[in-house]
């Protein structure tokens, strides 16, 4: 089954969590402060407010959403490509032409937001022979940090959003991300 940003409507899946959890689990991993908060201001807010709304119908609970969080703001290219489940999808057949094709559309420019994702994810479709898993784990290892599902592509649109904000933690952004994961993988 093909899992992209757009396979799924966020409607169909419920969701318990509001951008106030999302900013208490922040406040509790140490990745905001009432300072930085105050410096975001509204920005903040409606980043909250979509990550509930990206992530909270994909999180069974609080910790599992936490779980995905810490994907957004730990991001260590090194220990990624030594895990060894990413380094199956990587040991996979075309999954260093699904991540050089990435590199090339990420690298281009731009904020990776819904829009640029599925144009990403669309030219990636006429440009490399490889679609369901063999195509979207390999993303996923890249710039997320990790092989899954369609909960991770929501984790990879609110990256370049979250990079922009002032988090205790800053956060790679999905060019960053990319820079840093191929420049380990050599």
């Amino acid at each position: 089954m093909t899992h992209d940003a757009s396979a799924e409507s966020p409607l169909a899946l419920a969701n318990s969590f509001a951008g106030a959890d999302i900013a208490a689990i922040l406040r509790e991993r140490g990745w905001l402060d009432a300072t930085h908060a105050e410096e975001a201001g509204a920005a903040l807010q409606a980043w909250l407010a979509r990550a509930a709304e990206l992530l909270g119908p994909h999180a069974a609970d609080r910790d599992a959403l936490a779980e995905l969080l810490g994907l957004i703001f730990s991001y260590d290219a090194v220990a990624i490509l030594q895990d060894a489940a990413n380094q199956a999808v990587l040991a996979r057949e075309g999954a260093r032409d699904v991540i050089r094709e990435l590199a090339n559309r990420i690298l281009e420019g731009g904020d990776v937001d819904s829009d640029r994702f599925k144009e990403i994810v669309e030219g990636m479709k006429l440009a490399v022979p490889y679609r369901s898993r063999a195509m979207f784990h390999p993303i996923r290892v890249a710039l997320a940090g990790r092989a899954g599902d369609g909960e991770l592509d929501r984790v990879i649109l609110l990256l370049d959003a979250a990079a922009r904000l002032p988090f205790v933690v800053p956060v790679k952004a999905a060019r960053q991300r990319m820079l840093e994961f191929c420049a380990a993988l050599d």
